[in-house]
C-alpha cells in the first residue's frame, strides 16, 4: 500500500553537505556478497537511526539503491521493478549522454559534513569486502541555493507537499510500492566559458532571469534554453520528477561541475526527458561533459528489510 513514510529520501532537499557514491560489487563469491548485502540492508537503517539520534539537527538523508546488473546478480530469482533497466548511452544529433557502470548507490546529505562522513564511514565498513569504489563526488549548497552556474535551482521541481507523487511507485508496480527510480548523472562544466557569455545571454540559455529568478518570455528564450529542452510535455500535460542539482568543485584544479540526481515515480518519464534534452540540443550541453550515467532502484525500507532477511536470495 502507498505510504510514502515507507520510501527511501527521495523526495526532500538536496542538503548542504551532500556526497554520492557508486560502488561496482566484486563480482567474485555470489554468496559472501549477499551475505555482506543483506548484513549491510539491515545494519545501514540502524547506523541512520542513530545518528538522528546522535545528531537530531543534523536533517540527515539517505537514499540507497541498486543498479538493474547489481539486481540480476545478486537478486537471480527475485522479481524485478517493472521499469529497472540497464542504462545505455543515449546520443542526439550534436551531443549524447554516456552510460557509465555501477551496481550500487549512495546518496547521503546533512547540514553538517561531520555527519556525512561518519555515515559514509560506517557504510564502507560494511560494503569494502565486497566493493571498489567507481566514484565518490562529493557536493555542497551554494549561494543561495544556486546552481553553480549562478541560477536559482529547483524552481521547477514540484512543491515539496506534492514531490511524493511523482518520486514514488505506486499501485502500478505493488510488488516495489515506495521504492523509487533514480537517475545519477555527473556533469563538468566549462565555467571559463560559461562566465565569458553575458549575463544577458546566459538568461537567453537557461530561460530565466539570473538575479530574481522570474521566467523569460518564451520569444525572449533560446530555442535550445535549458527550461526549453527539459521541459517534457505528454499530451499537453508536463511531466515531472524530482530534481536535484548538486554543484561539486576543486576550483583550485578548475574542475567544477553539477551532479545530477533525478528520482522518479517511473523511469520513462526521466528518460524521455534525457532524450528531449538531446534532440533540442540543451545549451547546457554546449559547455559540459558529462562524465556518468546510471539508473538505479531506491527500494522501500521494507524491501531493504526483506533483503536483510534473505527473502531475495531464494
Amino acid at each position: 500500500m502507498f505510504n510514502a513514510n515507507l520510501a527511501q529520501d527521495v523526495w526532500k532537499d538536496p542538503g548542504k553537505n551532500v556526497s554520492f557514491i557508486v560502488l561496482a560489487l566484486n563480482h567474485q563469491d555470489l554468496a559472501d556478497e549477499q551475505e555482506h548485502i543483506a548484513t549491510f540492508a539491515d545494519m545501514s537503517q540502524s547506523i541512520i537511526r542513530s545518528m538522528r539520534i546522535r545528531n537530531p539537527e543534523s536533517g540527515l538523508q539517505v537514499a540507497i539503491g541498486f543498479s538493474n546488473k547489481a539486481w540480476d546478480y545478486l537478486f537471480p530469482n527475485a522479481k524485478k521493478p517493472k521499469e529497472l533497466e540497464t542504462y545505455q548511452t543515449l546520443t542526439g544529433a550534436e551531443y549524447s549522454m554516456p552510460a557509465s557502470d555501477g551496481d550500487i548507490f549512495l546518496h547521503i546529505r546533512a547540514s553538517e559534513e561531520a555527519v556525512v562522513y561518519e555515515i559514509v564511514r560506517q557504510f564502507m565498513k560494511l560494503l569494502s569486502p565486497v566493493t571498489t569504489v567507481l566514484d565518490e563526488t562529493k557536493g555542497f549548497r551554494y549561494l543561495e541555493g544556486r546552481a553553480i552556474i549562478g541560477f536559482i535551482d529547483g524552481t521547477e521541481a514540484p512543491a515539496i507537499e506534492d514531490a511524493a507523487d511523482y518520486a514514488i511507485i505506486g499501485d502500478e508496480d505493488p510488488d516495489f510500492e515506495n521504492g523509487s527510480y533514480a537517475f545519477a548523472q555527473k556533469w563538468q562544466h566549462d565555467m571559463a566559458f560559461w562566465e565569458k557569455l553575458s549575463v544577458e545571454h546566459q538568461e537567453k540559455a537557461v530561460g530565466r532571469h539570473k538575479f530574481d529568478d522570474m521566467e523569460l518570455d518564451d520569444e525572449d528564450k533560446l530555442e535550445n534554453a535549458h527550461n526549453v529542452a527539459s521541459k517534457l510535455e505528454i499530451d499537453g500535460e508536463e511531466q515531472k520528477i524530482i530534481r536535484m542539482n548538486v554543484p561539486f568543485s576543486d576550483p583550485a584544479l578548475d574542475y567544477t561541475g553539477t551532479y545530477f540526481i533525478g528520482y522518479a515515480r517511473h523511469w520513462q518519464v526521466t528518460k524521455q526527458m534525457l532524450v528531449q534534452m538531446l534532440e533540442k540540443s540543451d545549451f547546457l550541453l554546449t559547455f559540459s561533459t558529462l562524465l556518468s550515467g546510471q539508473l538505479f532502484f531506491i527500494p522501500s525500507r521494507d524491501t531493504l528489510a526483506d533483503i536483510a532477511d534473505g527473502n531475495f536470495f531464494d
